[in-house]
């Protein structure tokens, strides 16, 4: 069955010496609880920093993931990381199509497809974002939103490439704003997905694939929020720079 997943997203935040003594906090933390077996702690700091967490990684509990990858194998991409470039250093996961990097830098869900495909030929597990803007939300269309970019973003995998893949619904209204999507809101969403899911490939497969929420998540909303049997995790943005916050969301399985 799938995992119960908590992925912290540092994005372009701290100081090499900052990210070293959170990734210290973190391990000690995670040293003093025992984790459920189906439970997955993923930290997903700058690129800089990768190498710092993968050595941290090796001696506790967490993966490492990277928070961006190039559509490109190699080749003159001045400042591209490729995904044979996370594979060599040992990366696990890498976040694709963040609303950020769609709303700032203006990938497409063809470029996100392109991503996956690079994670998924050099054995990384993608960690896809899809999620609807407030107007759209406004509007009514968030449903219409989501679908768009699950089938423009993953609907030309395989059945065995989809069961590699980890679905972040982001309610892009609700990142950084304070605001959250209500348990029952984020819950008909990730149903959403699944069933977009079990309609393409079977109800076996969507069963197995992990989706997160990615909406101002806190230790104070976590546990409502992962009782809801399509909700099996988030993605954590600003929660996850302090290591008793995080793990506050991780004790909420």
């Amino acid at each position: 069955m799938r995992k119960h997943i908590v992925a912290g997203n540092w994005k372009m935040n701290l100081t090499f010496t900052e990210a070293d003594e959170l990734l210290d906090d973190l391990m000690s933390e995670l040293e003093k609880v025992e984790l459920p077996r189906d439970t997955q702690v993923i930290v997903c700091p700058p690129f800089p920093y990768l190498e710092m967490a993968s050595d941290y990684a090796n001696d506790s509990y967490f993966m490492v993931g990277a928070q961006n990858v190039s559509d490109q194998e190699k080749g003159a991409y001045t400042g591209e990381v490729s995904a044979a470039m996370l594979e060599s250093c040992e990366i696990d996961y890498c976040i694709v199509g963040h609303s950020e990097r769609r709303a700032y830098y203006g990938e497409t869900d063809a470029l996100v497809a392109a991503k996956v495909n690079q994670l998924l030929a050099h054995g990384l597990k993608p960690i896809v974002c899809v999620g609807e803007v407030l107007e759209e939300r406004e509007a009514g269309r968030q449903l219409d939103v989501v679908k768009k970019q699950v089938e423009g973003g993953l609907f030309h995998l395989s059945a065995e490439q989809m069961q590699q893949v980890i679905i972040a619904y982001e309610p892009v209204w609700a990142i950084g704003t304070g605001k959250t999507a209500t348990p029952d809101q984020a819950q008909e969403i990730h149903a959403h997905i699944r069933s977009l899911l079990a309609a393409k490939y079977g109800q076996a497969v969507a069963d197995e694939v992990s989706i997160l929420y990615g909406g101002s998540c806190k230790p104070s909303n976590a546990k409502e929020l992962f009782a809801k049997p399509d909700i099996d995790g988030g993605l954590i943005g600003g929660a996850s720079l302090k290591a008793e916050d995080f793990m506050g969301i991780v004790q909420s399985f």
